[in-house]
């Protein structure tokens, strides 16, 4: 009989740094997210360290001081990783591993180890394959003997645990060698989108953890896996969708975050196709995060480098039943009104006015306001059926009855 898998989350302490880029508010933000990341690949956070400081320290990124303070918690806690919010490179990541002698991670190969595990397909793993060597060559001096001693866990899946005798020519041998791998997929997957006919293709795209998954749950009547923990979603998901008597395709993709590792970008961009490739995009946005403004920033910021910003796009605000504002007391003069004070409505009085009927607002969890979107994405897709086939005009009414 097999015995039900005890899930054993691994000891860890996250570290972030004030600076002129980032103020406390911001970097108690990103530590949120960090713990969120942590949580997803495995790891308790049991500390946040936080240090002020203009310029890191280019030998251990944070101060001497801030540093046996670290030391000290992790010897008495047996901590097996210390998580820095910040890049390091690969010269402070083994003054680190010297002192604290633990696994030392930082966001990136954080990001990387949650995409090891989360990739299903032979071709989203040899994506985070690709994508974990070409951050580990740099790396390669040192941390071999580091891992030795090492049993798993957060940060070391992958190539790592299996090829610790791993030399540069090596690992070159191998990055040359998965690039020619994602070449010739590439090619079959540019076969199969071609084969997919002149349908209108639509995707999804947003924030990681936004409900992209969800709603195309919803939509497509499909059962594509939706979980609360970031990139739930690693490989693309295509589906044939019909709304009325009108056909068309709805790919969900892979969730964007802050500080995205380049050598995800990189190694995704054939995933990010279905984005370029797409006639319609709806960026999901989390509007209960009070952060969704950034999250909406950052998406653009990836779109931008994909090449895919000034798609025709509608803005979906998800998780209304989810949305808390704070409230003042109408007694309280001294208070003044923000952000975290916005209603709904409010929201819809600021920028989201200037987006007009290319925003929606609705629950797919809850399925609010879901007739409505079906029928903003028909009149969306009609537009571009008939634009592309006049002659189908008849075929599609103009408005479709809410069903």
């Amino acid at each position: 009989m097999l015995e039900k898998k005890k899930t054993e989350y691994e000891k860890a302490v996250l570290i972030g740094i004030i600076n002129r880029e980032q103020n406390e508010e911001k970097v108690t933000e990103y530590l949120d997210e960090l713990a969120f990341l942590t949580y997803t690949a495995g790891g308790e956070v049991m500390k946040r360290f936080v240090q002020r400081m203009d310029v890191p320290n280019p030998k251990t990124l944070i101060g001497s001081g801030k540093m046996e303070t670290v030391e000290a918690y992790v010897k008495e806690h047996e901590v097996g990783s210390v998580i820095f919010d910040d890049e390091l490179t690969p010269a402070q990541q083994r003054n680190i591993e010297k002192q604290l002698r633990c696994k030392i991670i930082d966001r990136t190969s954080l990001i990387l180890d949650i995409f090891a595990q989360r990739a299903q397909t032979s071709y989203a793993r040899t994506q985070v394959e690709l994508a974990q060597y070409e951050y580990l060559l740099p790396r390669l001096t040192g941390l071999w003997t580091h891992l030795e001693r090492q049993k798993g866990g957060i940060g070391m899946r992958g190539p790592g645990e299996t090829e610790i005798e791993t030399d540069r020519r090596i690992v070159r041998d191998r990055i040359t060698l998965l690039k020619k791998k994602l070449l010739k997929i590439d090619r079959q997957m540019e076969t199969q989108r071609g084969n997919r006919g002149a349908l209108v293709r639509v995707a999804l795209v947003g924030y990681t953890n936004v409900g992209k998954s969800t709603l195309m749950n919803v939509i497509s009547k499909s059962d594509v896996f939706a979980e609360n923990k970031l990139f739930a979603t690693l490989d693309t998901t295509v589906r044939k969708v019909v709304i009325g008597n009108l056909p068309f395709l709805l790919s969900d993709t892979v969730g964007f975050i802050r500080k995205l590792p380049t050598q995800l970008v990189e190694s995704f961009k054939s995933t990010l196709d279905e984005v370029r490739e797409a006639d319609l995009l709806l960026h999901v946005v989390d509007i209960s995060h009070p952060q969704f403004e950034e999250h909406i920033d950052s998406v653009n910021q990836i779109l931008d480098e994909i090449k895919s910003a000034d798609k025709k796009t509608i803005m979906v605000f998800n998780k209304i039943d989810l949305h808390k504002n704070e409230t003042i007391a109408e007694d309280d003069l001294v208070t003044e009104k923000t952000t975290k004070h916005f209603t709904i409505a409010d929201w819809k009085k600021t920028w989201m006015e200037k987006v007009g009927d290319r925003a929606l607002f609705i629950s797919a969890l809850n399925k609010q306001n879901l007739d409505e979107f079906r029928k903003r994405v028909y009149d969306e897709v009609r537009d571009i059926q008939v634009t592309r086939f006049p002659y189908n005009n008849f075929l599609y009414p103009e408005h479709l009855d809410a069903h």
